[in-house]
């Protein structure tokens, strides 16, 4: 085995891995709810960015319908930010020395 192959090989793996981990960051995803309705953005890392509402639901008697569309399009958001994410880390580790079935990010 040949230990400064290895090396090079590790750098490598190591300087891709803090790519993935900037690019991931820029991510953003925006979930729906309602029919468009309620749009929630988040950033790769989960936190929300944006929140938009239609009007038309701000009505004192609606609050409960609104409160549960914010809740469905952050959890909408989130998975297509986590489906992303697998998507990209996939192309990323391409061609890396990965051992079978390791998933990243760890």
């Amino acid at each position: 085995m040949d230990i400064g192959k290895l090396m090079k090989q590790a750098g490598e793996m190591q300087a891709k891995m803090q790519e993935m981990q900037e690019q991931l960051a820029d991510l953003e995803a925006t979930g729906e709810a309602g029919g468009g309705m309620v749009k929630v953005t988040l950033n790769g890392k989960g936190y929300a960015k944006a929140v938009a509402i239609e009007r038309s639901l701000m009505k004192e008697d609606e609050a409960e319908i609104l409160e549960d569309l914010i809740a469905a399009a952050i959890n909408d958001a989130k998975s297509k930010l986590e489906e992303e994410t697998q998507a990209r880390m996939k192309d990323m580790t391409q061609g890396l020395p990965l051992p079978p079935g390791m998933k990243l990010p760890f």
